[in-house]
């Protein structure tokens, strides 16, 4: 919905727009995935955008959306895997600083936690390098070529 987009142009978490309107921060969080919203946090979320009800309410979902262009589109997907990658790079030290942790308390004399470190390390590196677009193999301009090239003919 435009809720995200409105909220993000003016520098706002969901947290603070959950602060100024009175809703919940899972209200917003499922206003902005696309769910439909009551009259009463419409009315809210119009107050605080100082825009009409209606302007929130005939508003197509972030899919459809005509309002975001496209290189906001492709920007929102690339905040979205990097910040998959942050989220998942911090699950990893957790988890890996434990299993450290736990094999010195338990076992010293043999390190076994370099396993399950090198193996998820692995895919770290390569969540990285995808979401960071170091190499660009499959990106657009190969996805293009992939269509042209089944449909027999240029886009």
């Amino acid at each position: 919905m435009i809720v995200r987009k409105l909220r993000l142009q003016r520098g706002w978490s969901q947290q603070q727009l959950s602060q100024m309107s009175g809703l919940s921060v899972r209200t917003i969080q499922r206003i902005e995935q696309g769910q439909t919203a009551g009259l009463e946090s419409l009315k809210s979320l119009a107050a605080v955008f100082e825009i009409h009800v209606s302007d929130l309410q005939t508003e197509p979902d972030m899919k459809t959306d005509v309002n975001i262009t496209e290189e906001e589109a492709t920007a929102i997907e690339q905040v979205r895997a990097i910040k998959g990658f942050y989220s998942n790079l911090i699950t990893y030290l957790a988890v890996i600083g434990f299993l450290f942790a736990l094999n010195y308390f338990l076992d010293p004399s043999y390190i076994w936690a370099w396993w399950p470190a090198l193996g998820w390390g692995i895919g770290i590196v390569f969540h990285g390098i995808s979401a960071f677009e170091v190499f660009n193999l499959f990106g657009p301009e190969w996805e293009k070529k992939q269509i042209e090239k089944r449909l027999g003919r240029k886009l």
